[in-house]
């Protein structure tokens, strides 16, 4: 049976489980894990970068039915999940700051009630995002992954708008 080439698909599942062909780059996200603290994924537009997050997300999760036969399966610890907080700026026009902190208070919204946190409203992203983080850590004594998609969009939205491009960065 011929494999289909999985072009516009972000999500790893979705490549595995119907049967797409994939480039299996997991001996990469090993080495970044083994090696980098923090990393900065910097690549052209259509290049991977969601389906390469959302398969590093994937990993993390311990899901690991989704990696038999790839490089990672038999060398990552699957019994160790650690929670992940993916903020994700696909899709949407943010073209104000008022956009941007609507995308990341959804996001995080998101989050708590997929992780069942408790914690209570605030308007201040900064203060927010830092609870969640802190309710993530406590609830799985756990390191969190933190996971940012498109991270330059808000910023490509209004690039001719030198103003809003830097208070959206």
């Amino acid at each position: 049976m011929k494999k289909k080439l999985p072009i516009g698909i972000s999500t790893f599942r979705d490549i595995v489980q119907d049967n797409f062909v994939y480039v299996d780059k997991t001996r990469y996200i090993l080495s970044l894990v083994l090696n980098f603290r923090y990393i900065f994924l910097s690549r052209p537009r259509r290049f991977g970068k969601s389906l390469f997050l959302d398969t590093i997300k994937c990993v993390f999760e311990g899901k690991k039915e989704l990696f038999q036969g790839l490089y990672i399966y038999d060398t990552w610890n699957w019994e160790q999940t650690y929670p992940v907080l993916k903020i994700d700026f696909v899709g949407g026009n943010f073209t104000s700051p008022e956009q941007v902190k609507n995308r990341l208070q959804e996001n995080l919204q998101e989050i708590i009630a997929q992780h069942n946190l408790n914690i209570e409203k605030n308007t201040d992203l900064a203060v927010l995002f830092r609870r969640v983080i802190l309710a993530l850590v406590e609830k799985y004594q756990q390191k969190v992954v933190i996971l940012i998609d498109e991270y330059d969009k808000p910023i490509l939205d209004c690039i001719t708008d030198v103003s809003t491009a830097t208070t959206n960065r």
